[in-house]
């Protein structure tokens, strides 16, 4: 390695900054239709891709409380909001002033218990009810798509240990 390339490579690091930290839901429901899982998209209201609701830390609130506010503001869905993380993903954000940052995003499950009828950011927003089959294809982050299908083998996983065990009639 040459003392240039050695160098470059440093100061390329010393420049590095660390992840922006935002938190978000991934909202969800069992359709009484159907009986199947849905999950919550949202389109982002600058590029329009598929998204979960996320923002960046309040003081005085609790990561999971602030992915609950950002359900909310951004969906008009509120629930039950887990407090322990199901996972974490990453993406790129172009900040007001034109720098690129990346985003490290802490993602806390909420089931939805109610619809707003108004809500902050309504008519900024597409939303939209899928399954997380259909959310892991449609988001444009892998690790946000592995955390879909994680979401729906842990929720399989927990249907089937609640059903009760069927006894053999004799």
């Amino acid at each position: 390695m040459t003392l240039l390339t050695r160098l470059a490579s440093d100061v390329q690091l010393m420049f590095r900054r660390p992840p922006r930290q935002q938190y978000a839901a991934l909202c969800y429901r069992v359709s009484k239709k159907s009986g199947s899982l849905e999950v919550l998209l949202l389109t982002s209201r600058d590029t329009g891709r598929w998204v979960i609701p996320k923002g960046w830390p309040m003081d005085g609130k609790t990561s999971y409380e602030v992915a609950a506010r950002e359900a909310y503001e951004e969906a008009g869905v509120r629930g039950t909001v887990e407090s322990e993380t199901i996972g974490c993903y990453h993406y790129p954000k172009v900040l007001k002033n034109g720098l690129k940052v990346t985003c490290k995003v802490q993602v806390y499950v909420l089931e939805v218990s109610t619809l707003a009828k108004n809500f902050k950011e309504k008519g900024e927003r597409r939303t939209e009810w899928v399954s997380c089959e259909e959310a892991a294809k449609r988001v444009q982050e892998s690790e946000l798509s592995a955390l879909f299908l994680l979401f729906k083998r842990r929720m399989a996983d927990r249907l089937t240990q609640s059903m009760p065990e069927q006894i053999p009639a004799e």
